[in-house]
């Protein structure tokens, strides 16, 4: 798509040929394809409700604590507890999880499939841009989508050059009703915490109260998965991240539009 969109702009009619003819030779239909999701908290599992039924893939994904039988089996999900095996077997990896440590580096890209695809729609921090540069130049990856870049707003210019590169500039969650929601979300935590109530939204609520549930495996819950609590106080594992996660979502349309 990005190939087709670029020859589209150049007003050149050589360039928009080439793409008109060659670019269904990089493309492939994400029908019975894997996505390896890493992170499902409430972003990762709206896009893998829409990706599921809207695109027909595979459910593969990675977190720190696995999610309950019946969530799983929503999306016919797979849970991978080690992410060197579930990025084994995807075809395209979504990083959606809100931790800021390197995930996606030479040796764990290495780890994909030849011609897999990356969208990152989580933490620019998440993934070593050179490293997926040289993935992209040896062919080993094929396509990325990045919403989130390493050095904002100043995007890695390796990837930014390339046509089968999709580059954003967060604003993956970004819309006039994902604000007003963001807007709603404060009002009513104030609200509920003036009037006597317990906060909606708390980001810290998994420190001020214990949990001794189990999940529908008979595993204990483990609260501090790795879809939870980010570095600017966002829970994705709760309801505030309702107010964007349908936005978020719109990242999945990344996952099968790039080529």
């Amino acid at each position: 798509m990005s190939w087709s969109s670029l020859a589209a702009r150049s007003n050149s009619p050589v360039d928009f040929q080439k793409a008109h003819q060659r670019s269904m030779y990089t493309s492939h239909n994400p029908r019975n394809h894997t996505l390896g999701i890493v992170g499902l908290g409430n972003i990762g599992f709206a896009i893998a409700k829409k990706v599921r039924a809207g695109l027909g893939m595979r459910i593969l994904y990675h977190d720190k604590e696995r999610k309950p039988a019946n969530q799983e089996d929503e999306v016919d999900a797979t849970f991978y507890d080690l992410l060197d095996n579930m990025l084994k077997a995807s075809d395209c990896v979504l990083l959606a999880s809100p931790h800021g440590t390197p995930i996606l580096n030479a040796r764990t890209l290495s780890l994909l499939r030849p011609g897999s695809r990356v969208v990152n729609i989580a933490r620019g921090s998440l993934v070593d841009e050179d490293a997926l540069a040289d993935a992209l130049e040896s062919g080993h990856v094929s396509a990325a989508g990045l919403d989130v870049h390493a050095h904002e707003p100043s995007p890695n210019t390796r990837l930014n050059n390339r046509r089968d590169v999709t580059p954003m500039c967060h604003t993956g969650g970004a819309s006039v009703e994902t604000i007003i929601a963001f807007e709603r979300l404060a009002m009513e935590n104030v609200e509920a915490v003036l009037l006597g109530r317990e906060p909606l939204t708390a980001v810290n609520m998994h420190q001020l109260r214990s949990t001794d549930g189990v999940n529908g495996h008979g595993d204990e819950m483990d609260t501090d998965g790795i879809d939870m609590l980010d570095d600017h106080g966002d829970d994705h594992g709760n309801g505030h991240s309702n107010a964007n996660a349908n936005g978020n979502a719109n990242g999945a349309s990344l996952a099968s539009n790039i080529n």
